[in-house]
């Protein structure tokens, strides 16, 4: 029976993935009230209770952070040295900022010569440390002291 159930999913899927066509960013739909929508016909308006459940933006969020690890790994040749704690931080710090954390010379330049010291007074001297205010703190401490705080 999950033979079937897969097949009339994946027929189903396929059906919609037609008629709705994909759209990668929020977009008013072609109904008059012009309710928001993503992906594939993916119904966000909060006027008729759209949204995401916790489910799902918990399946969003390690997508993203896999995400995140691959950029890291590839654009930062020193992250697969660093200790998991140090690499939390970065990938918080690029969840947040995306590619704007490698515009953090200063700091990268002291994240590769393993001076987790100056990393830290690095990212506190910055813009983005005064927008997102104690989450930079808490970063900071955790790539100076290589420590995971919950």
């Amino acid at each position: 029976m999950s033979n079937i159930a897969d097949n009339l999913e994946g027929k189903v899927r396929h059906m919609l993935k037609k008629h709705e066509g994909f759209v990668s960013h929020v977009y008013e739909d072609s109904t008059p009230e012009k309710y928001l929508t993503i992906g594939y016909g993916r119904l966000v308006d909060q006027r008729l209770g759209g949204g995401i459940s916790q489910d799902e933006a918990d399946f969003l969020l390690l997508n993203d952070v896999r995400n995140c690890v691959k950029i890291l790994e590839h654009q930062l040749p020193v992250y697969k040295d660093l200790s998991d704690n140090r690499k939390i931080v970065l990938i918080n710090m690029y969840f947040n900022l995306g590619n704007r954390l490698f515009k953090f010379v200063n700091m990268l330049t002291a994240l590769k010569a393993h001076d987790y010291d100056k990393v830290a007074v690095e990212m506190l001297d910055s813009k983005w440390a005064k927008q997102v205010k104690g989450r930079s703190h808490e970063l900071a401490d955790m790539m100076r002291e290589d420590s995971f705080q919950v």
